[in-house]
């Protein structure tokens, strides 16, 4: 009874703040995070199996429909070559500083390596809703913006897996494991490419044939999980096979109706996802981060700045001007969805401590906050500057 009785509190808690945090003009990822923290205050024994197993599905179909839903193959292949530069730029830069803050702070080899791969994403949503919210998703810096997006997660969990084989080893591989990893990579996205060109396809058409109700909506599901599965089957992560399968059930027409994406949203966004929100503020230690002071800020910092230096000197490269370099550098600040699900696994795995764990997720909170509020202002002076001329 007292499972059934916290979810009951957890699904209430995330819609009630997650509603006020949209309504005072904020992502509602921070008041589900919030509504994770009260459950911590105010149930004494949480039922913490049950409500990781519902976190992990929540994981599993954020990255899911990330890619589903938000992923086009066709427009990253239109954009990638003019974006490829700021999102090398920026992800050069975010791992440096996250890496040097690391050892700075005499981490371990493999966490600082674990905190430069943190630092990377970029929270789609968000740049995605703060484009639209000030009228600039069309311009020459949100387009740029947007594919640099796509593109910095797709990298940074590449990038994650490699750092969750370097753990399971206990020790930074020589030259040919790292190959191996690679290869094992490589090898998982070449099946998941003919899965997702030549069986997916006749799958859908079959289950579109289906008297057994909702049996497409029911195959997008078991491709999610399946995904999921055949990562962990190469030892990658469940987060790398979730979005490699989100993208391409997107490039499948049956799958992408209407009534099948509303669907799929119901069951992501409505229960699954928000308790994963939940979860990680249920794992935020209120008192670690109280008494971590400067490190808090530093870290906090350091994030913030690896991504603004990096994206305003690669886009400065590409041709942008100063204003429209520092909008893209503060618009790819926001971290939110797979940034949490990267440092869940790592506080699982025990790559990071408790305290730059919870460091990390007020990170995530203050830059979903703090980057359209920087974007709008660089998006009025620049429009002033023309207003001048």
């Amino acid at each position: 009874m007292s499972a059934l009785l916290q979810l009951l509190f957890l699904i209430f808690s995330v819609k009630i703040l997650g509603e006020a945090a949209e309504r005072i003009g904020i992502p509602s990822v921070a008041g589900e995070i919030l509504a994770g923290v009260s459950l911590g205050v105010l149930f004494l024994e949480v039922e913490t199996g049950i409500i990781t197993f519902f976190a992990e599905l929540g994981s599993i179909f954020l990255l899911f429909t990330a890619g589903y839903k938000e992923v086009s193959l066709k427009n990253l292949k239109f954009e990638s070559i003019t974006t490829l530069v700021p999102t090398l730029s920026q992800i050069v830069s975010a791992f440096v500083f996250g890496f040097a803050f690391g050892r700075i702070f005499n981490f371990s080899f493999v966490e600082s390596l674990f905190l430069g791969v943190a630092f990377n994403p970029t929270s789609i949503a968000v740049v995605i809703g703060t484009l639209i919210d000030l009228n600039y998703l069309s311009s020459r810096p949100g387009t740029a913006m947007l594919s640099s997006a796509f593109l910095d997660d797709i990298i940074a969990l590449f990038f994650f897996s490699v750092v969750v084989n370097f753990v399971r080893l206990n020790h930074v591989p020589p030259v040919l494991v790292v190959l191996l990893i690679a290869g094992k990579i490589l090898l998982f996205l070449l099946i998941m490419y003919i899965l997702g060109n030549y069986l997916f396809p006749r799958l859908f058409t079959y289950a579109e044939k289906m008297h057994s109700k909702e049996a497409v909506f029911s195959l997008v599901i078991m491709i999610a999980l399946f995904s999921a599965y055949l990562a962990e089957l190469f030892e990658l992560h469940s987060a790398i096979g979730a979005f490699t399968g989100g993208i391409l059930v997107s490039e499948i027409p049956l799958a992408k109706l209407q009534d099948i994406q509303s669907k799929v949203d119901g069951l992501a966004h409505g229960i699954l996802i928000p308790i994963f929100f939940a979860f990680i503020g249920f794992l935020i230690d209120p008192y670690i981060l109280k008494n971590a002071g400067s490190f808090t800020l530093l870290i906090i910092l350091a994030a913030l700045m690896g991504k603004l230096a990096g994206g305003f000197i690669g886009s400065k490269v590409i041709g942008f001007d100063f204003y429209e370099s520092l909008i893209f550098g503060v618009g790819v600040m926001p971290r939110a969805g797979i940034e949490l699900v990267i440092l869940t696994m790592g506080r699982e795995l025990q790559i990071i401590s408790q305290d730059t764990f919870s460091a990390m997720v007020l990170m995530v909170v203050v830059s979903i906050l703090i980057s359209p509020a920087c974007m709008k202002w660089a998006i009025q002076a620049r429009q002033r500057k023309d207003g001048w001329r």
